[in-house]
């Protein structure tokens, strides 16, 4: 089965994630769990790092920058809100608004400008029935976890069929395939041996059967394991060759940008390999200019 672009904006850009275009990479940083002095800041009203952070990922190249704003006993809503604002006002990328409460969802809906991503909906039906008619009202697209009422599965065949069903949920809501991105839930390799060959069976499946887009935590396979980055970098590289279109990650490790970048060039995604031999080719110096022009 051909896979589905999935097409996401701000007001001034668009980002299209497809099988046939380079990776996306949607920024993790914007993420105040495990972050207890940006938790501090954003509770008291202080967005000063979620902006420096808003354009250093866009500058390390992030597509898409998520926003969550997951802060215990603050106002979730409102400080997504002023979060997404804050994005918005210093970078041109699209949002993907990142919440497990749908009230903070509903709210970034609201305020975002272009067509967001919403991170997430799960396969439990209380779930699908909150968040898929918000995504239709606003024109957004969503991300499907694939877990359910269950919990997550070690079964790939069981993670599979949830991801087919929050598909059809979807459209069942008016909300087209391409519109729907599935993250096959990766799970760290330390505590689970098999979890990494799981996700890429997963990935192949929803590409070959599904036809969506897919995306994925990108560092949660090293998770308690030492030298995450050349996990983490290893990983991405395969799990692109599987099928994976998108990762919700850190662009400023540099082992992870090189992977991503050198998986395109190995997919035929980086026509003539111009992103690769642009990001290697060493700025020349004012004495190596003058001997070129003094040879000519």
């Amino acid at each position: 089965m051909l896979s589905m672009d999935t097409v996401i904006s701000s007001k001034t850009k668009t980002v299209i994630i497809g099988w046939e275009r380079p990776f996306t990479i949607i920024g993790e940083r914007i993420n105040p769990t495990g972050r207890k002095a940006l938790a501090r800041e954003m509770a008291a009203g202080d967005f000063s790092r979620v902006a420096a952070d808003a354009i250093a990922q866009v500058a390390a190249g992030a597509h898409i920058l998520d926003v969550n704003a997951g802060i215990p006993m603050a106002d979730e809503p409102a400080i997504m809100a002023q979060a997404i604002q804050l994005v918005q006002s210093v970078t041109d990328v699209p949002i993907c608004i990142d919440s497990s409460v749908v009230a903070a969802l509903e709210r970034g809906l609201e305020v975002v400008a272009g067509k967001a991503l919403v991170n997430s909906v799960t396969g439990e039906e209380e779930r699908l029935e909150a968040v898929l008619p918000l995504v239709k009202r606003y024109g957004a697209a969503v991300i499907g976890l694939s877990h359910d009422e269950t919990g997550i599965s070690p079964d790939p065949d069981v993670r599979f069929a949830v991801a087919k069903k929050i598909v059809e949920r979807a459209l069942d809501f008016g909300i087209p395939k391409e519109d729907v991105i599935i993250d096959p839930l990766i799970m760290p390799i330390g505590a689970l041996p098999q979890s990494g060959r799981q996700v890429l069976a997963i990935l192949r499946r929803i590409h070959d059967e599904l036809g969506v887009n897919t995306t994925g935590g990108g560092s949660n396979i090293s998770f308690g394991l030492p030298g995450r980055e050349d996990i983490n970098a290893t990983f991405l590289a395969m799990a692109i060759g599987a099928g994976l279109t998108s990762a919700i990650t850190n662009p400023l490790k540099p082992e992870v940008k090189q992977a991503i970048m050198a998986a395109d060039v190995l997919m035929g995604r980086d026509e003539n390999c111009v992103a690769w031999i642009r990001a290697k080719r060493q700025p020349e110096t004012e004495g190596e200019g003058r001997r070129r022009r003094w040879r000519r």
